[in-house]
């Protein structure tokens, strides 16, 4: 049996439990996967929490708010999404030292290059430049990004996510909502990376007249899986990405990562969709639940 965990705080209905233990058991792989919730524990030692779980078999565990800057840092070896992102969200207890990943990096590269193939990112319009946004922003790097336009309530937020990805070699640059309602038309991306949307904070990211079917538009937000930002989206006739897809491919990028040493990629690969169909189903209408 393979032991995987999650620490982090407030998670009590995360998903993640159930993505493992499904995905291992459609693989012939049993997984037991137990939350170290840190929440009402005022002296919580993430660093100890971290051993504890090496110390009792654990194969690795992912990390969730408020610890993903911290897992960076205790890592002795990072993985290229760590070192751009400079968090990370999945710990593996290696013999050579602890790893670490962060497959909400790779994870929008993976569900990205699922739906939209080869198609070069363009020009995006990036709204929330928080942990989530500063992961996928960098993963835009990757799939040929022409420009970031950061939409960020926080200024100084916003400004350092800009000066970061400059010097990485992203192109990008803070914008006001008068900015972006007046250029929408000429991008070609929208990614929300804000709460709004969400179950518990209702309601669009951005106006969305100028939404037509030259643009592709992901929403991180996945409770509920159909956000009124996607189905503004779809209504235009534009290609969209549901917070969903991140949800299960940074789940099964995690999987792979705990799992490299005993199963072939290719073995995963055809339980991805599978997933995807079963968590869209769960969260077309479901109650609030925490972060993954």
């Amino acid at each position: 049996m393979i032991k995987l965990g999650l620490v982090g705080e407030g998670i009590a209905k995360s998903q993640s439990p159930d993505l493992h233990e499904r995905l291992g058991a459609s693989l012939g792989e049993p997984v037991r996967y137990d939350l170290v919730d840190s929440l009402g524990v005022s002296d919580f030692d993430f660093p100890n929490a971290i051993k504890k779980l090496r110390s009792e078999g654990y194969r690795g565990t992912n990390v969730t708010f408020p610890f993903k800057e911290k897992a960076a840092q205790l890592a002795d070896i990072r993985g290229e999404g760590v070192l751009r992102v400079g968090t990370a969200n999945t710990l593996l207890f290696d013999e050579n030292g602890l790893r670490a990943e962060n497959t909400d990096y790779t994870g929008f590269i993976s569900a990205y290059r699922h739906s939209f193939g080869s198609q070069p990112a363009g020009e995006v319009l990036l709204i929330g430049a928080g942990g989530v946004g500063r992961a996928v922003a960098c993963a835009l790097g990757e799939l040929n990004v022409s420009c970031l336009h950061i939409l960020e309530r926080d200024a100084t937020r916003a400004e350092n996510l800009s000066r970061d990805l400059n010097a990485m070699g992203i192109s990008a640059a803070c914008v006001t909502p008068e900015q972006a309602q007046r250029e929408l038309p000429k991008w070609q991306g929208v990614v929300n990376c804000s709460p709004i949307g969400h179950i518990n904070h209702p309601g669009c990211p951005i106006d969305t007249t100028g939404l037509s079917d030259q643009h592709w538009v992901f929403d991180a937000v996945y409770i509920p899986a159909h956000t009124e930002l996607l189905n503004a989206a779809q209504r235009a006739g534009a290609k969209t990405l549901s917070g969903v897809d991140l949800f299960v491919f940074q789940g099964v990028d995690a999987f792979r990562f705990f799992t490299a040493d005993r199963i072939a990629p290719a073995q995963i690969d055809p339980h991805v969709i599978p997933l995807r169909t079963h968590y869209i189903e769960q969260l077309v209408a479901p109650s609030a639940h925490s972060e993954p």
